[in-house]
């Protein structure tokens, strides 16, 4: 014989309720009661997923593979919207002045919280008009030779840089950029002078990197890389990242090689307007970590050799706080300007 029940909670048959001990069985009826006061609340019909940067790029693709797992996942439609400028702010404003209702979410780096706001006033409060949902992933910076260096290896290029003062150009994709960060960070560590050459597009910064126009290029890991390091047009002598890549396992991280400072990378999230209701963050929160669990955004990120994070909002929050911190010091030491 079995009890009956709403359709709504479990049914348990009458002769285990009897077993269980009297603690345990006014847990579990408890346990029932509280489910049906906590159930996950319903998500929009459509999301707008905006995306920080242009079409194509690697934080696109792992973007949209997201918005696709996530339609997957809730019945939700999603929507990508590309708004890309001003290294991710103009992205993280339409963000900001979005209704926190959860029918709109971002796409981006941190750096429109932790590091545009101490080089260009920001239309928006990072700290007040932003709420951090998930850190989705680690995107390495990888330092690349290109056909005007024939240096063996990074020891060898900080050599002559010390050697030359001001002879290796370093390009990066613009001033006051993470390129730009770890450069100054690496030039003060291993006391040399090394010529900072910022780009504005990523396209023409390629371009000239295998036409040799400069010595090393500093640029976020990405599909695009890997045909030119086959070939050996581009070589990588380090990467910034928290280990070694799959892909270059012979290739040192800047912490390995004793700049430890300098080790950086790019860190991406998905992010909120404030004022999302907490349940509804904390619903969103946990269908990207099953979304960065899955087999299929997995294979995405490796593939493009970014490394997924997930966790809690607050440990999102956290990391943030932890890298606005840091820039806000090195920009200070380094005395570095926006253009």
């Amino acid at each position: 014989m079995r009890t009956t029940s709403s359709k709504n909670e479990p049914v348990l048959s009458r002769r285990a309720f009897v077993g269980l001990p009297l603690a345990s069985a006014a847990l579990w009826s408890a346990g029932v009661h509280a489910q049906a006061q906590t159930a996950a609340p319903a998500l929009p019909k459509t999301l707008r997923l905006i995306v920080a940067y242009p079409t194509g790029g690697v934080s696109d693709v792992v973007a949209r593979a997201l918005g696709d797992k996530l339609a997957l996942q809730t019945g939700m439609a999603v929507v990508v919207e590309n708004k890309a400028g001003a290294s991710g702010t103009i992205g993280m404003d339409a963000v900001a002045k979005a209704a926190p209702d959860g029918s709109v979410l971002g796409f981006s780096a941190v750096s429109p919280l932790a590091l545009n706001p101490f080089l260009h006033p920001s239309p928006f409060d990072p700290k007040k008009d932003i709420a951090p949902v998930i850190d989705v992933m680690v995107s390495p910076v990888l330092i690349l030779a290109t056909p005007a260096y024939k240096g063996a290896d990074f020891a060898t290029l900080i050599k002559e840089a010390k050697a030359s003062p001001g002879a290796i150009r370093w390009a990066t994709s613009g001033q006051a950029s993470l390129g730009h960060i770890l450069l100054a960070q690496l030039r003060a560590a291993a006391k040399v002078d090394i010529t900072h050459v910022p780009y504005k597009g990523g396209g023409q910064q390629m371009n000239d990197a295998l036409g040799g126009q400069f010595e090393i290029l500093s640029v976020n890991a990405g599909p695009t890389l890997a045909p030119h390091i086959r070939s050996g047009k581009l070589r990588p002598l380090a990467v910034g990242a928290p280990a070694r890549l799959a892909s270059l396992p012979d290739v040192p991280t800047l912490d390995e090689l004793g700049y430890v400072a300098a080790n950086l990378s790019s860190r991406f999230g998905i992010f909120a307007p404030a004022g999302l209701p907490a349940p509804l963050l904390e619903r969103y929160n946990s269908e990207f970590n099953q979304a960065l669990a899955s087999p299929e955004i997995a294979a995405k990120l490796k593939a493009t050799d970014n490394q997924a994070v997930g966790g809690s909002a607050a440990d999102f929050v956290r990391s943030i706080n932890r890298e606005r911190e840091a820039n806000q010091r090195i920009i200070r030491a380094a005395g570095i300007k926006a253009e």
